[in-house]
């Protein structure tokens, strides 16, 4: 069902950074509306953390559940629906939500994380569900006891799917198109190392996905510098290559963006390059540490900004 809001914070996005701006924005005394269709961000579907203070070994949808309940304690709305189109007028924010619901606010938090990066390859789409996943934390026990999966990606997420896929299947390839991991972190590296069922092909890329319609994915082909073209035959492909910034409501904002990474720009306030619009999480390059911590932080940060920002809107206007 269709809502007509009037608000005076909207946060758009359900993860870490949205949970904590609309936890600060709330305590702050604003009318504020959280929306975003899918819960959690990219905690909820991150598995086991370990590195979040004073939550020691706790799977990430159950700590975004924890962020969750402090803000229903507070009142705080949700609408689950995503912001599809904002613009500014008159020193306000009306915004358009995917089931056609409509906001009035007098400031936004952009916390709409990253996009899952794809491979672009023919049939990527169509069989996904069908042996092609983008999330090992939520499909690995999908394949117990299979007899080979392969993992591609030289992240920390490639790194950590691989090892988690290794308490099912058989045998894991990890593929990772350089010579060597950079950015994976170095206990995860050493885990890997001993993991005796990974198998790590570098400078290897996958060019092509084999299968058919019915069956989905059968068959990876790959490719070597040196090697040449050749296929690996797996019972399923997990596309842990990174994220891309989710920056359509931005441009449609005109919003400045980080010429190298293609990021929100935001300063130490979380403010954008657009008076009222703070950005928070994934979304921005406020720092190059991607943690449910620093996308937390950050919210909280833009909460305050968008408290100020507003008492000072307000009060102009008495």
């Amino acid at each position: 069902m269709t809502k007509n809001y009037k608000v005076d914070v909207l946060i758009a996005g359900q993860g870490a950074a949205s949970f904590a701006a609309g936890l600060y924005s709330s305590r702050y005394q604003m009318a504020t509306l959280i929306v975003g269709e899918h819960f959690g961000g990219e905690t909820a579907i991150g598995g086991l953390i370990e590195n979040y203070p004073g939550q020691p070994d706790i799977d990430g949808f159950d700590l975004m559940l924890k962020f969750k309940e402090q803000i229903d304690n507070l009142n705080t709305p949700i609408h689950a629906s995503n912001l599809v189109d904002v613009e500014k007028k008159s020193g306000k924010f009306y915004s358009v939500l995917e089931d056609g619901s409509k906001v009035e606010s007098i400031s936004l938090i952009l916390c709409i994380g990253r996009e899952r990066r794809k491979l672009g390859l023919e049939n990527e789409e169509s069989w996904t569900g069908k042996g092609i996943s983008y999330c090992s934390t939520c499909d690995a026990p999908l394949y117990k006891n299979k007899s080979s999966v392969a993992v591609v990606g030289g992240g920390n997420a490639a790194v950590e799917g691989a090892l988690l896929l290794s308490k099912y299947a058989e045998t894991i390839y990890l593929i990772y198109r350089k010579n060597k991991f950079t950015r994976p972190e170095p206990l995860l590296l050493k885990i890997l190392e001993q993991t005796e069922n990974i198998k790590v092909l570098f400078d290897t890329e996958i060019k092509s996905l084999i299968g058919d319609d019915l069956a989905g994915l059968r068959t990876i082909g790959i490719s070597k510098p040196w090697d040449g073209n050749s296929e690996i035959n797996v019972d399923g492909l997990f596309i842990e290559a990174g994220a891309d910034p989710r920056i359509e409501i931005p441009k449609k904002l005109g919003l400045e963006l980080n010429s190298i990474s293609n990021e929100v720009h935001v300063d130490i306030a979380q403010k954008t390059s657009i008076e009222g619009v703070y950005a928070a999480g994934d979304l921005t390059d406020g720092t190059d540490l991607k943690q449910t911590i620093t996308a937390a932080s950050q919210g909280a940060i833009s909460a305050l900004s968008a408290y100020q920002y507003v008492s000072e809107f307000n009060s102009l206007r008495q």
